[in-house]
């Protein structure tokens, strides 16, 4: 009989015998590849943790004992634990979230997908469940290694090693690749434990090791080995720093061993004080096609045949945007020397793996540490190098800080390569890249391109690494580049205009891949007797002279962007056409200031008014004067004394 489908809530899981949890774990793999492999979605991780999460579940009490997970990619056998077993429509809308989502399940608590945040999560949620009596409550941090690489993780472990008087256990899932091989200094201590002889023979055989030691092995675990003294100071051989940091250390366990699991984990529950339970796992067990993939070992998967793991459909014949920038930067780092990449752990992703092959030596992956790579970029501009730092745009909210304080307050020049940029869709609300527009166009002097095509990619991509006193932006989105969208004139400032009727009726100004829209928009309106004229602004920040002296010819200015429309371009260009005495009217149009649910990009911009028609249908009733903000009026239809003053 099959076990899974009857599993509702953790709670099941009690009655079930070992045998059974051992079937139940086979079951699970089943139902990932069967299912991911038909939507897409995050595969490996999720197949590396079956066991570990079941002896989770199994020892701990969710939700009376907070599970919280790091990054959140890792959690679908958690959602199928706890009564949620409809993969049909994972990711898209309607459909189970690809990252644990409150709205779901009351066993969901952090639904930010975005690394090392999770111990200062259970710090506080700790913290609280002890000062308000509630001790007989346990917190579980369920920390990816690659997460270790986060400075806020090391912060957390400062405090929580502090106040020992609370049931917190930090589970690290240890996997020697988060993303991709986890990098630095933890990476290479936690590598020299799993490939230690020790640790091999506790991964051939665990099981038969805690039964044949019996009483002697279960004192090895009981045994004092402080954590950060322990687990830090001996990757650091720095024991003085770590002495007074006391976290208990379990391990190392093998993650796939669920009778090891489960002693380890009921050791740690049973402590009375923080705990580090370190589990030796493997990304995409049991799926040979995963574990036969050197780049990520199947992180993160689109729709699979799932016996080969080859790939269905594919992206089309269109590359993606991330591949057009991934060869425009191995031509200029083949013309200029002092030009170096640098990443946050998404070296393939950002699409540096190129550069890395041709230039291995200008090659910085920093770990998921992004306020330290925008620091590290500012020293580097200082000392005669030109920075290309690639990241999603999401992940930029990170680093605002270091943005501000450390590169443009010290006109450093760094150049910021934002991938995913704008509505991303399936990955959901931290994963959005909607932010960086608003947030990053008020740091002093910054400059931020958003090429249309590829072609616009390119040069715009040259033109940042050309400043070499201020930070500079180039940002896209995710997916297949646009189709080629050639201007038909280039103003003195760089702006493209992308079509001119000879009605000055209305502006509109189509930022990135938005141009594509606002040409489609004029076509609709030409079609209703309105004259427009479509720019691309190429650089969109600091808004060029030329949009001030178009906006002012024009009855109406029509802003597109797909991001945040509070405090976004459009914004902006409204505040400098006030500035300059232009009161033309200003639609600022985007994406509203709300956490977006996942959903395609197609789906989420339709919800945002986002599309020809229904912009062009708006822009027709502003023009009509019946829906604001109301386009001035014809010159015809002015008096003759406002003629004579236009």
């Amino acid at each position: 009989m099959a076990l899974l489908p009857t599993i509702r809530e953790p709670r099941d899981l009690d009655a079930l015998s070992p045998a059974e949890l051992d079937q139940l774990a086979g079951e699970i793999r089943e139902f990932l590849i069967e299912n991911v492999a038909r939507t897409g979605g995050h595969l490996g991780p999720n197949l590396g943790v079956v066991e570990l999460t079941i002896a989770i579940h199994r020892v701990f009490d969710s939700p009376n004992d907070p599970v919280i997970f790091d990054t959140g990619h890792q959690s679908y056998v958690h959602k199928l634990l706890t009564g949620r077993q409809d993969f049909s429509k994972l990711r898209a809308r309607g459909g189970l979230a690809g990252y644990p989502q409150r709205s779901e399940s009351a066993h969901d608590v952090v639904e930010s997908s975005h690394a090392s945040s999770s111990l200062s999560w259970a710090d506080g949620v700790s913290r609280a469940l002890t000062r308000t009596g509630r001790k007989d409550r346990h917190v579980v941090a369920v920390v990816g290694d690659g997460a270790l690489t986060g400075g806020m993780t090391w912060e957390a472990l400062n405090n929580i090693s502090d106040d020992n008087d609370r049931n917190l256990v930090i589970v690290v899932n240890d996997n020697g690749r988060s993303y991709a091989p986890t990098i630095g200094g933890m990476a290479r201590y936690l590598n020299r434990v799993r490939t230690a002889d020790a640790y091999r023979n506790l991964h051939e055989g665990s099981d038969s090791l805690f039964r044949k030691l019996g009483p002697a092995a279960r004192a090895v675990y009981r045994g004092v080995r402080g954590g950060t003294h322990g687990f830090l100071s001996r990757f650091t051989n720095n024991t003085e720093l770590y002495s007074n940091l006391d976290i208990k250390y379990l391990g190392p366990v093998d993650g796939h061993d669920l009778p090891a699991l489960l002693e380890t984990l009921e050791l740690a529950k049973a402590y009375g004080a923080p705990v580090i339970v370190h589990a030796i796992t493997e990304k995409g067990r049991g799926y040979q096609p995963a574990l036969d993939d050197v780049a990520d070992q199947f992180h993160a998967v689109g729709k699979i045949d799932p016996v080969s793991g080859a790939a269905i459909g594919g992206a089309g014949s269109d590359p993606a945007w991330t591949d057009v920038f991934a060869e425009e930067l191995v031509r200029i780092g083949e013309s200029r020397d002092d030009v170096i990449a640098m990443t946050a752990a998404m070296l393939r992703p950002t699409g540096l793996l190129s550069f890395a092959q041709r230039f291995p030596d200008r090659v910085y992956d920093v770990g998921i540490a992004e306020q330290h790579a925008v620091a590290s970029a500012a020293g580097l501009a200082f000392g005669g190098l030109h920075p290309v730092l690639a990241i999603y745009a999401t992940f930029m909210n990170r680093a605002f800080d270091q943005v501000l304080m450390d590169v443009a307050l010290h006109r450093a020049g760094v150049t910021f390569v934002l991938d995913r940029a704008g509505v991303t869709g399936p990955d959901g609300p931290s994963h959005h890249g909607i932010w960086d527009l608003a947030m990053l166009q008020i740091v002093p002097h910054i400059r931020i391109a958003v090429p249309r095509d590829a072609e616009r990619l390119r040069e715009e991509l040259r033109e940042a690494v050309a400043v070499s006193d201020a930070p500079t932006v180039v940002r896209f989105p995710k997916g297949s580049v646009s189709p080629d969208l050639p201007a038909i004139e280039r103003l003195e400032d760089g702006v493209d205009v992308l079509v001119r009727s000879d009605a000055e009726d209305v502006l509109i100004v189509g930022i990135g891949p938005m141009a594509h829209i606002a040409v489609e928009v004029s076509d609709r309106l030409r079609a209703q007797g309105i004259g427009s004229t479509v720019v691309d602004p190429r650089w969109a920040i600091p808004v060029q002279p030329s949009i001030v002296e178009l906006a002012a010819s024009h009855r109406l200015v029509i802003t597109i962007e797909d991001g945040i429309r509070v405090g976004g371009v459009g914004t902006r260009v409204r505040q400098v056409l006030r500035e300059a005495g232009i009161d033309t009217a200003v639609d600022e149009l985007g994406v509203p200031d709300e956490f977006l649910d996942h959903a395609s990009r197609e789906q989420i911009l339709e919800g945002a008014g986002l599309t020809a028609s229904k912009i062009a249908q708006d822009i027709v009733s502003q023009v009509l004067g019946i829906r604001i903000p109301v386009a001035r009026p014809a010159p015809s239809e002015l008096p003759l004394i406002d003629r004579a003053r236009r």
